[in-house]
């Protein structure tokens, strides 16, 4: 069983300054330099979103996602022409690693700040896999125990089939970006020798990119993205964690950056799918899953248990090709962390669809029986005379 530790008020208080200063420094970059610009805000999906609206040299009309709102987001935005200064960042994110939050490796570091720089994230890129696991643990205030230091950066895009509250006009050189960190990485080649959607360093095993999106008409082939300018591998069943986005500060001990990810009780669940989808062929990621899984909702079961019940009921109400897969990896979790009690939380104490093995068969309705009083007033007698 994944076991964590309530990070202290102190870790705590210092984790929500660094995730300030590092949202405050993305609004700066983000309205930097622009001019003739508005903040515009928007209701999508019954939510509030902030965006930068302006027009390029071209004429046509451009929004920079700025976040969900808030009054902390509001008051960034106030002061967004004071930009927060990167050696301070730093300096939170030293201290708050030294209280205790995670943080990620230097060269993971790197990469995800440098495709910040370059507008990734403006542009719907949400970073998910084990460092946005990571990164649940400083926003939810606690220490994962095992904190599993992954050599994949895995970055996706949540696809053109999908209503987000992310702009999708914003025009981004992800290849150039990685290029212009000089650390060797280079796109594994596909079929008909056109760039693939992961990048390796053939000298460093331990630094992976993967860039990932939902799946589409042509299947699991991956697709050349134009807006991104880097190939997207689509992968089953993603949609669901990338529906509902939110926002987090990643450390390391060179700094802290602003980046998108699934909301956690998404991510949590999505786990499950996957852990039914791959079942027994991949143990040692089928074991992260549910570790993964079990240590998030042991956390949002004390502090957002609704909104984890209601991510559920949206996940098992996708069809039966999505219950049978979360069934599965419910089973799974059961067995791996049966203190926990998932079933019987997400369940409400009622028989779910999800667990019924088979729908039960109709049942005819009982025939009324006849009384004395009965027959009389239709006429009869009490033997049924005629």
């Amino acid at each position: 069983m994944p076991s964590f530790s309530e990070l202290s008020l102190a870790a705590q208080t210092l984790y929500a300054q660094v995730f300030d200063a590092a949202l405050a420094a993305a609004v700066s970059r983000s309205i930097a330099n622009i001019r003739g610009g508005s903040i515009a805000r928007k209701t999508v999906k019954g939510g509030q979103y902030f965006y930068f609206q302006y027009r390029d040299v071209s004429g046509a009309v451009r929004q920079i996602y700025l976040g969900p709102d808030s009054a902390k987001l509001r008051a960034l935005i106030d002061k967004a022409d004071a930009p927060s200064s990167r050696a301070a960042i730093a300096d939170l994110a030293r201290g708050a690693i030294g209280l205790g939050c995670a943080s990620v490796l230097r060269k993971h570091f790197r990469v995800i700040e440098r495709l910040s720089e370059y507008g990734f994230f403006r542009a719907s890129g949400v970073l998910i896999g084990t460092h946005a696991f990571l990164g649940y643990g400083n926003m939810l205030g606690v220490r994962w125990g095992d904190a599993d230091r992954t050599q994949d950066v895995d970055l996706a895009h949540a696809g053109k089939n999908l209503s987000v509250a992310l702009p999708a006009d914003v025009k981004v050189e992800t290849h150039g970006a990685i290029e212009s960190l000089e650390m060797g990485l280079i796109p594994i080649s596909g079929r008909a020798g056109k760039a693939g959607a992961t990048y390796l360093n053939p000298a460093d095993p331990e630094l992976r990119l993967d860039f990932l999106t939902t799946l589409h008409r042509g299947g699991e082939k991956p697709i050349e993205h134009a807006q991104l300018g880097v190939a997207l591998q689509p992968l089953p069943f993603l949609e669901y964690s990338l529906e509902q986005v939110t926002q987090l500060a990643l450390l390391s001990e060179d700094g802290a950056v602003a980046v998108n990810v699934p909301a956690p009780e998404r991510y949590a669940l999505h786990k499950l799918v996957v852990h039914g989808e791959r079942g027994a062929r991949y143990a040692a990621k089928s074991s992260k899953d549910l570790a993964q899984s079990a240590a998030l909702l042991e956390v949002l079961k004390a502090r957002r248990p609704r909104d984890v019940v209601d991510a559920w009921r949206d996940l098992i109400g996708r069809g039966p090709g999505w219950r049978k897969r979360a069934k599965a990896g419910l089973e799974a979790l059961d067995a791996y962390a049966p203190e926990l009690e998932v079933s019987a939380w997400l369940e409400g104490g009622r028989k779910s669809p999800l667990v019924a093995r088979e729908p039960a068969p109709a049942r005819r309705a009982p025939r009324r029986r006849k009384t004395i009083a009965s027959s009389r007033r239709s006429g009869r007698g009490a033997a049924g005379g005629r």
